[in-house]
Parts: C-alpha cells; sequence; structure tokens
C-alpha cells in the first residue's frame, strides 16, 4: 500500500455513524461545545505571558494578540469545515488521512502529542505554581522540593537568593521590572559559592543513593483528579468544564473593569514608534510567544464523536469560543499596557503586579484564583483532546487497539487511554523541567494548523462534490492566510524549536514503521485478495 493511501470519505462517514457499547457517548451540544473552547483557550497565558509579548511589541501587544488570533481563526474555519464534514474524533489527524494519506497523517498524529500530552505537562508545572501563590496567600509554604522537580527546585532556590542579594545591594530597585531582572540575572550568572551554598541550605531536598531528589506533588495530584473526571464521563467532564469557565471568564472581565480605572492613554504612545517600538518584527515576535494562550480551540473537534449534532454544533463551538477569547484577550492587552508604561511590565505576573502596584490586593488574589481556575480547565481539555487522537489512531490499527481503543462499558469513555495519558503527564510534569518542552508545544501546534489549512485546499479539489454542511468562506484565500499567519509564527519561534520539532517527529517515523505501517488497517485491507469476477455465462 502507498504511504500516501488515503481513507475514503464513505468509511469516515460511516465510522462517524457507528453507535453502541463501543463506541463514544454523544451528550454535547453547542453551549458545552464552545465552554470547552473557552476552557482550552483562556488560562494562565493570558495572565503571564501578556508580560512577555509586551517587552517585544510595546503597546502593540494589541496588534500581537490580533496577529494570533487572526492566525487561529484563518486555520478556525479551516477546521470548522473537516469537522462538520468528518465528525470523528481524530481532529487535525483524521482531516489528514482523508486528504493528504496515512504517512502524513501519522505525522500530525504523533505532532498532536506535543501540544495535547506535553501541553498538559507544561500546564500541570503551571498550575502547581499558582497553587502554590495560593498557599502563600493563606501563609502555607510548602518545601521546595515537594513544589517543583529538582533541577527546577535548585533554580528557584537560587532564583530566591539572588532576589534578596539584589534588594540589598539596591533598595531602590521594584521586584519584577526588567532592571530588577536584569540585576538579578547578573547576580546568576556570576554563579558566587555563597549563591549557591545559600540555595542549596534553602533547599533541603532528601538525597536517594547520595542523589537529591524532587516531585512537584501538586502538579502530580491535579493530573490525576482531571484523569479520574474525564474516565467517569465526557457528560460529566464538561459540566465540571462549564463551572470553571464561568468563574475565569468572570475573573477576566473583573480585570478589564477594574484596570479600565487606571488607564493612562500616555501609556499607548502619541505615534507608530512609541506604539510599536520594535515595528511589525516587534509585534510578530509577540504574537509567537503568546500563542500559546490561543492554544486547544482545536481540541473541541476532538470531540466530534461525543457531539449531538456534530455538522451544526462544532463550527459553532469552534469560533465563538475563537471570537470571545480574542476579544478579551485585546481588551486585557490594552488594559495592562494602558495601566503601566510597556518598559516596566512585571515579566513574571504582569497583571497581578499591575494591580499590587495600585495597592490592589485583593484585586491581585482574585487574578491568580482566575489563572488556577484556567489552568485546570487548560488540562482537562487538554487530555481530553489527546485521549481522543489516540482512540483515532487506534482504530485506524497505528497503535494497539484492545488498550488505546477500549471503550469502557458503563462510562463509554477510553478508560486505558485515559489513565495512562493521565499519569504519564502528572509524572513528566512532576520529576522533569519542561520550560524547553512548553516552547515546542507552539511550534508543533502552529504545524498542525498549516496542515489543516493546506487539507481543505486539497479536498476541494479531490473531493468537490462532497456535502459540506459548513463552508470555509473565500477558498483558497483564507487557507493560504491561514498558512502565511502560523507559518510565520513558526518563523518567528526560532532555529532551536525547529530542531525540536524535527528530532520529535523522527522517533514518530520510527515507531510508525516499526508498529503502524504494519498494523494499519487500511494497509491489512489492501494486502486482502480480492475475488476473481465469476465468468459470464452467455445462453443461446
Amino acid at each position: 500500500m502507498s504511504l500516501f493511501a488515503t481513507k475514503s470519505m464513505d468509511l469516515l462517514v460511516t465510522e462517524a455513524q457507528e453507535s453502541g457499547e463501543h463506541s463514544l457517548k454523544r451528550t454535547l451540544g453547542p453551549f458545552q461545545l464552545t465552554a470547552l473552547g473557552v476552557g482550552a483557550i483562556i488560562g494562565a497565558g493570558i495572565f503571564v505571558l501578556s508580560g512577555l509579548g509586551a517587552h517585544y511589541a510595546g503597546p502593540g501587544l494589541m496588534l500581537s494578540f490580533v496577529v494570533s488570533g487572526l492566525g487561529c481563526t484563518f486555520a478556525g474555519l479551516c477546521y470548522a469545515e473537516f469537522a462538520a464534514m468528518i465528525p470523528l474524533a481524530g481532529s487535525a489527524y483524521t482531516y489528514a488521512y482523508a486528504t493528504l494519506g496515512e504517512l502524513l497523517a501519522w505525522i500530525i498524529g504523533w505532532d498532536l502529542t506535543l501540544e495535547y500530552a506535553m501541553g498538559a505537562s507544561t500546564v500541570s508545572s503551571g498550575w502547581s505554581n499558582h497553587f502554590i501563590e495560593l498557599l502563600n496567600i493563606f501563609h502555607i509554604k510548602m518545601p521546595l522540593w515537594l513544589a517543583y522537580d529538582h533541577w527546577t527546585a535548585l533554580k528557584t532556590a537560587q532564583g530566591i537568593v539572588a532576589r534578596q542579594m539584589a534588594q540589598a545591594a539596591d533598595p531602590n530597585l521594584v521586584p519584577g521590572t526588567q532592571a530588577f531582572m536584569d540585576k538579578v540575572g547578573e547576580i546568576l550568572g556570576a554563579h558566587s559559592p555563597n549563591l549557591v551554598d545559600r540555595a542549596n541550605d534553602l533547599l533541603s531536598a532528601p538525597s536517594i543513593f547520595g542523589v537529591q531528589f524532587g516531585f512537584n506533588l501538586p502538579a502530580f495530584l491535579i493530573a490525576l483528579c482531571i484523569t479520574a473526571i474525564l474516565v467517569i464521563g465526557i457528560k460529566e467532564s464538561a459540566r465540571f468544564n462549564t463551572t470553571i469557565v464561568v468563574v475565569k471568564v468572570s475573573v477576566v472581565l473583573f480585570v478589564i473593569a477594574m484596570g479600565i480605572r487606571f488607564i493612562n492613554a500616555a501609556n499607548w504612545g502619541h505615534d507608530w514608534s512609541s506604539f510599536a517600538p520594535y515595528g511589525f518584527s516587534g509585534i510578530g515576535a509577540g504574537a509567537a510567544y503568546i500563542f500559546f494562550a490561543y492554544i486547544g480551540f482545536d481540541a473541541v473537534s476532538t470531540t466530534a464523536q461525543e457531539s449531538r449534532n456534530p455538522q451544526r454544533d462544532l463550527p459553532i463551538g469552534i469560533i465563538t469560543s475563537l471570537v470571545v477569547c480574542t476579544l478579551l484577550y485585546i481588551l486585557v492587552a490594552c488594559v495592562l499596557t494602558g495601566m503601566v508604561p510597556w518598559r516596566e511590565i512585571n515579566i513574571e505576573a504582569p497583571i497581578a503586579r499591575a494591580f499590587l502596584d495600585r495597592g490592589l490586593a485583593t484585586a491581585s488574589h482574585v487574578i491568580t484564583i482566575g489563572a488556577l481556575a484556567g489552568l485546570t480547565s487548560v488540562m482537562l481539555v487538554m487530555l481530553l483532546g489527546q485521549t481522543r487522537v489516540l482512540y483515532a489512531m487506534a482504530n485506524d490499527g497505528l497503535l494497539p487497539r484492545k488498550f488505546f481503543a477500549d471503550i469502557h462499558p458503563k462510562f463509554r469513555t477510553p478508560w486505558k487511554n485515559t489513565i495512562l495519558v493521565g499519569t504519564l503527564a502528572g509524572v513528566v510534569g512532576s520529576v522533569t523541567p519542561i520550560e524547553d518542552i512548553g516552547k515546542m508545544v507552539n511550534i508543533g501546534t502552529l504545524l498542525a494548523f498549516v496542515i489543516v489549512c493546506t487539507a481543505v485546499m486539497v479536498l476541494r479539489k479531490t473531493n468537490p462534490a462532497q456535502a459540506r454542511p459548513f463552508r470555509t468562506p473565500w477558498v483558497p484565500l483564507v487557507p493560504i492566510l491561514g498558512i502565511c499567519f502560523n507559518g510565520y509564527m513558526m518563523y518567528k519561534l526560532g532555529w532551536l524549536n525547529w530542531a525540536r520539532l524535527i528530532g520529535w517527529l523522527i522517533i514518530g517515523l520510527v515507531v510508525y514503521f516499526s508498529y503502524g505501517r504494519h498494523h494499519s488497517r487500511l494497509a491489512l485491507a489492501a494486502a486482502q485478495p480480492q475475488p476473481e469476477p465469476r465468468p459470464t455465462v452467455t445462453r443461446s
């Protein structure tokens, strides 16, 4: 069988209509799907990455969110067409299988692991950080070695000591500003024996066979809790997610309403050079780094087989969640850059610090709770998306079907698959420093978006007569714009992330050629001998 053999649309439509105890349970409507999209998108990204983006884009951070939002919107319109036409759980993997062939489908399915599983691991670690902040509000302290993996705990201890040393060296420095961070970086770079000794004393980590040990307990426990909710059922998961979404959207609206009172329009600049100090290049770099704040809307398409009316409801969920979140993000960026001169925006906790500097400690605590709620729902949707992609790949024979596609008889969820993914995400988030993996999540997601935009144009050519309940408007303009915007953000992430992506895909190809290629249902069907046609008998 050719490596680029595609699944026929008739077969995909048949699979989408399957029902019974071995299929997923259809319970989701448009509101739940939109809530899943918002749940996946609004996380700590808006509360944290906006500070980093501002130091690239200046007040033009508002346009950075527009650029990221447009890239996602163009891709989202393409996702909506596929999701309505092929309502199966595999999302971009399934769409690639229908248009670009099995090999590219495998590559995109493997690539989605970067977005979902590794993204969930990254988010579990971020959730832990905000949980520790919440405990600090109540003056509860966790040992560093139980709050972080060993390398991050040691780095955190060194950071705490370096901050103390920076404050002692210059009491006029304001914590969180660029000048303060530069001083801290200078102290860390010197790596003095005094710094190392004080950091090790602060860490006080236990040793196993002479090696210091660290374990991020909050990250591991939240991953297990989310996994348990996902195993119990999609309806229960959606209900839990909707509750969390109401909390975090309320917090974002609170930030906007409170922050408007403290806006100084002069902070936005008086011309283009002061509005965008590094020009459009800076706005593009800001868009690439804050893109993580948008990741996840595509996970809505992985719930296609659990939607009551996927042809209508999936496009609604995808597009509505994107529009709502983009508007909220632009308003938050407007408030942040209006409250604080862009050079003084705190990099670590930009929004919380902006309120603290005005004596609004309670507002800062509310923001911490919002970030915690945001990360909880992001984890849920990312783990949900990963398990559904693996379920689709296993149904096609590319992964062991008895494990990854096994449906629980009562809960009607892929329970074995879910437990494995959730546990692995918890372990990775607990013992591994994952800053670099977090950057890989961005480039992996952008690659998926580029492939889906390409696939829409391919299918319009190869199967123009196929029924399309939702049609991407202005094809090929919209897909081409999606490829350009998302490709540009991939370029702005730099060569190191490209090298990591290529390495990850090479590992995936090894797995495909050693297992998936030989167990593919498409390949096995092609290898079956076809019955010879019976001879025609002519009567005289």
